[in-house]
């Protein structure tokens, strides 16, 4: 099954996320950057929008990668691996995966291959969601169950599972300093606040869906 195939039933907004949830984290003065699984392209039109900067976008999906083209500068169409004639020649400022590495078979080979497309000062940054977000827990533990659904942090398509220590640990191995990690999109669930005052407040990673990393290139 190709990558068209397997994606065939997401919505159509799946593809349209802008993530404006991210730019707290992007560095001010970027002026070239990589969205890695760029959809639609509507995150690299509001960095455009936000830093001026050229961006490029990666994107398997053949639809979207069509609409992209309207919204940023270069636009390729393929699955992102660590042999790309197209970026050969580039470095930028910051790769974003955004949602990205939980669907790919290995993403500790993505990351060391960004290495050479990095600027001495770039970064990477990448959301991703939490398996140890309240709600999955609770479906484990109370219902004894692991759904998959559409979207979210159990999408059917996703590869790989992450929790917030899981993730440090992808970066590093990978040969990254994590210089930032912090949930988004948090949630206020009851019983996990409760959950987590009976436990010292040590839960606070699973109030969050997704974390956001910010990445250097290690000394």
């Amino acid at each position: 099954m190709d990558y068209n195939d397997q994606y065939s039933h997401k919505d159509k907004m799946y593809y349209l996320h802008r993530r404006t949830e991210i730019l707290p984290f992007v560095p001010q003065g970027i002026k070239s950057a990589l969205d890695v699984g760029c959809a639609t392209g509507g995150f690299g039109a509001l960095l455009k929008e936000t830093f001026g900067c050229e961006v490029w976008g990666v994107e398997p999906d053949t639809e979207s990668a069509g609409a992209a083209q309207k919204n940023i500068d270069v636009v390729i169409n393929d699955l992102f691996t660590d042999n790309m004639p197209q970026l050969a020649t580039k470095k930028f400022d910051a790769i974003f995966f955004n949602d990205v590495l939980e669907h790919l078979q290995d993403p500790d080979k993505a990351l060391p291959a960004c290495k050479k497309l990095l600027n001495p000062n770039g970064v990477i940054i990448a959301s991703i969601p939490n398996i140890r977000w309240y709600p999955v827990v609770l479906s484990l533990l109370r219902y004894k169950d692991f759904k998959y659904e559409d979207a979210g942090v159990m999408d059917r398509t996703h590869l790989r599972f992450f929790t917030k220590k899981s993730m440090i640990r992808l970066f590093e191995q990978s040969g990254y300093s994590v210089t930032n990690i912090q949930g988004i999109n948090e949630s206020n669930f009851r019983y996990y606040k409760l959950l987590n005052f009976i436990l010292f407040n040590t839960q606070r990673d699973m109030n969050y869906p997704q974390f956001v990393i910010v990445a250097k290139l290690s000394a």
